[in-house]
């Protein structure tokens, strides 16, 4: 971990917010500003980064008593639970001290070389695996925490940025995904989702709020089809917004001006 500049957990407190579709972005975008990145899937019991990114036929290889992590990209380097298990169907049915010891081998027996930024994907809510990687990991810059517009969300990512608080761990920003529907006919925005949830959020707990992403199909497909929107459909709303999000985290953050 001493070898790692940067380290950045993408953290919510409800399931099925987009949470692994943000820090997949993420980790493709920072590595198109030419930084040398590692995706750190720890969402052991449904682990979605191989999907998302369409390595599920990979698998990982040992050397010199090392773990290899599984190479994107000249720049961007991957690790999940998913590549150990026989096929998409096998469920890993562990108790609590399995899961910490598999999240500090991912994190000390892995081979991520010299890396500019560390994303790490973690599981809904704020249990064992969250504890195991911030203890694992040290030093960290801090959460990036999703939501979606609607009060069920906020109700559950609230006690995410509490419990971040609580552990002196820096919010670094929060973003509203599935915030409005991009209609694929006249391409206007429809609000689906009533609410601020992001911008309530951050304003009660003066935290940075980084965006809203809305919906579309072309976020679908390319989730479905293992393609970051960010790097192969450049040209729509839905990319637009990621950008913009992901450039405030940085320029928020002072990253640059440390690096």
């Amino acid at each position: 971990m001493e070898n790692i500049k940067r380290k950045i957990l993408v953290l919510s407190g409800k399931g099925g917010v987009g949470k692994s579709t943000v820090a997949v972005n993420l980790a493709v975008w920072l590595s198109m500003q030419n930084k040398k990145v590692g995706l750190l899937d720890i969402d052991i019991h449904g682990p979605s980064i191989p999907k998302l990114l369409n390595l599920e036929k990979e698998l990982i290889q040992g050397k010199d008593d090392k773990i290899e992590p599984v190479k994107y990209s000249d720049t961007l380097k991957i690790m999940s639970v998913g590549f150990l298990l026989p096929d998409d169907s096998s469920p890993v049915i562990w108790r609590g001290p399995m899961k910490h010891n598999l999240i500090k081998q991912f994190t000390t027996d892995v081979n991520w070389g010299h890396l500019d930024y560390l994303v790490i994907d973690c599981p809904p809510g704020t249990g064992d695996e969250h504890l195991s990687i911030i203890q694992a990991i040290g030093n960290t810059d801090g959460a990036v925490v999703v939501t979606t517009p609607q009060q069920v969300s906020v109700i559950d990512v609230k006690k995410c940025i509490s419990f971040c608080k609580h552990l002196n761990l820096p919010v670094l920003g929060i973003i509203e995904n599935m915030s409005g529907f991009i209609c694929p006919e006249c391409k206007s925005k429809i609000e689906i989702f009533k609410g601020q949830g992001g911008q309530e959020m951050g304003s009660k707990f003066d935290v940075p709020f980084l965006g809203k992403i809305p919906l579309g199909a072309e976020v679908v497909l390319a989730c479905d089809w293992g393609k970051p929107i960010i790097q192969y459909d450049k040209n729509n709303q839905i990319c637009d917004a990621l950008n913009s999000a992901f450039e405030l985290l940085v320029k928020t953050n002072k990253f640059k001006e440390n690096e």
